[in-house]
This record gives C-alpha cells, structure tokens and sequence, in this order.
C-alpha cells in the first residue's frame, strides 16, 4: 500500500520514514540486520490514513556478530547498498536502503 499511493508530501513522508527508521533502529539494537529492506516489506497495520506500520519478510536477515564483515549479495536490485555489491558490509546497508525508500516516497518512482 506504500507504493500505491504514488508521491507523499514531506510530512507524509517524514512520518513513514520515521517509522522505517525505528524499525531500523530497533533490530539493530537487537542484534539483527535485515538486508532486504524496501516499501513491499512493510505493511500497514490497518486501513487508516495514519496507520502504524510492521516490517515483514526476515528472511535475508542475520544476527549481527561484533567485527564481521558481511559478503553475501543479497537484497533486491533498486534498494541494495553499494558496500554489499563490493561485498563488504555491515548494518549501514539497511540505513541506506531506508534512504532509497525515503526518496522513493517523495519522489513516486
């Protein structure tokens, strides 16, 4: 339902970039990184206009491990950081992919 809406405004867009980026912020806390972040793994809980949203779909997701540099190339195409195409990476990858999401709200590609 993200992106059927199109573009957002910026408040509308900030909102649901901020959810994404607790989301974010959370499994990470937790010891998890996602690595497959993007607007179809999020759902929204209801219909509502300002419904709070869930992340879905762990199944590229590892348990963070301190000093490891991850060199699996995983994610989808359009979300992927460069860091896991160079294949050397961490948990900065998901904060990029919430960035490309960021501007896909805003811009409705």
């Amino acid at each position: 339902r993200i992106t059927a809406k199109g573009s957002y405004s910026e408040r509308e867009a900030a909102d649901i970039c901020r959810q994404i980026v607790t989301v974010v912020h959370v499994c990470h806390f937790m010891g998890v990184m996602h690595r497959d972040l993007k607007p179809e793994n999020f759902l929204m809980v209801s219909r509502e206009e300002n419904s709070p949203l869930k992340a879905t779909d762990f199944g590229l997701s590892v348990f963070i491990e301190d000093n490891e540099v991850y060199k699996d190339v995983v994610g989808s195409a359009y979300y992927v950081a460069p860091e896991v195409l160079r294949r050397s990476y961490g948990k900065e990858i998901d904060v990029w992919s919430a960035g490309v999401i960021l501007y896909i709200l805003l811009s409705g590609v």
